[in-house]
This record gives structure tokens, sequence and C-alpha cells, in this order.
């Protein structure tokens, strides 16, 4: 089990919209896909957790990603959505029926389906958000999916590099 409390949540909160803002915001790949990794704190925020601080710090992150980047809160929507959800959308991707949830117990393929379901809904709310016309819904939707295979890769490597499967 990871041991965190807030002091730890608002520095790894600090830490993922500025590596957000001022690196990963510099990284247009292909010239217009940004890989997006600051959800891994909604993803993998412990799940026993109080639900009340765990909304209020998720809305946080992405209100501070907004900030850096002029959006007008469509991060901090889409982050508190995932974060609301996240429940439901563990379950779903893992087919437990338990109240008792942790990444340990769960398999890899169902670990990387919940991964993918998050950052894709999370892409799915931005952009729509963000370009708001229905015309262009399937270039949206292109580049919805480009983006979420791109985010998955580097949420991939954070999940490998920090070991979140075994520790939460």
């Amino acid at each position: 089990m990871v041991s965190r409390n807030i002091a730890s949540d608002l520095l790894l909160i600090a830490i993922l919209t500025a590596f957000q803002v001022f690196i990963l915001n510099r990284i247009a790949l292909f010239g217009q896909y940004i890989p997006v990794l600051y959800p891994v704190f909604v993803m993998f925020y412990p799940f026993f957790r109080n639900q009340f601080q765990f909304l209020g710090l998720s809305f946080l992150l992405g209100l501070c990603v907004d900030a850096f980047l002029g959006t007008w809160g469509i991060n901090a929507f889409a982050t508190t959505v995932i974060a609301y959800f996240r429940t439901i959308i563990f379950r779903t991707s893992t087919d437990t029926t338990t109240d008792f949830f942790s990444f340990q117990s769960i398999q890899w393929t169902q670990f990387i389906f919940f991964i993918i379901t998050s950052i894709f809904i999370h892409q799915l709310l931005v952009q729509h958000i963000e370009f708001f016309k229905f015309d262009r819904f399937f270039e949206i939707l292109f580049n919805v999916i480009v983006t979420s295979i791109i985010s998955f890769v580097f949420i991939l490597a954070y999940t490998l590099a920090f070991k979140i499967k075994q520790k939460v």
C-alpha cells in the first residue's frame, strides 16, 4: 500500500501540473498530438481514501492545468468527471463484484483496459468541449483516439517506472 497524505497529494499535483505544462505540452507529436499524463493522479489514487477529498483534489489538479493553459475549466471538468466515475470504470473494466478495490488483485489486461477507458473518456470530454462543433465529429474522434494512444504509452511508462500496479 502507498502511504499518502494531503501534503504528498498536493506535491504530486504540483509535479504533475509542472510536467504537463512545461514539458509534455511542448512535445507535439506529428505536429498536433500532445500526450497527457496528469490524469494518472485520478486513475491511481488509492481507493480507500476519502472520496470528497479525492474529488476536490482532482478538481484542483484540472484547475491548475487550466490556469497555465488558459483552457477555462475544461481540464477541471474532465478530470473531475473521471474521478467521479472512477469506481464504475474500474468495476466495468475488471468484472469485480467486491467493494475492495486494488490494482494488485487484477490482471494486466484488466489494468490496461482500465487505463485505456479512463484516458479515452478524459480526452473525449476535453476535446469535444474544446472544439464544440458537431460537424467536425469524426475529426475530433480521430484526434481523441490518437491522443489517447499516445497518452496511453506515456501512462504505461509511468506505471512501469513507479510500479503502480504493485503499490496501489
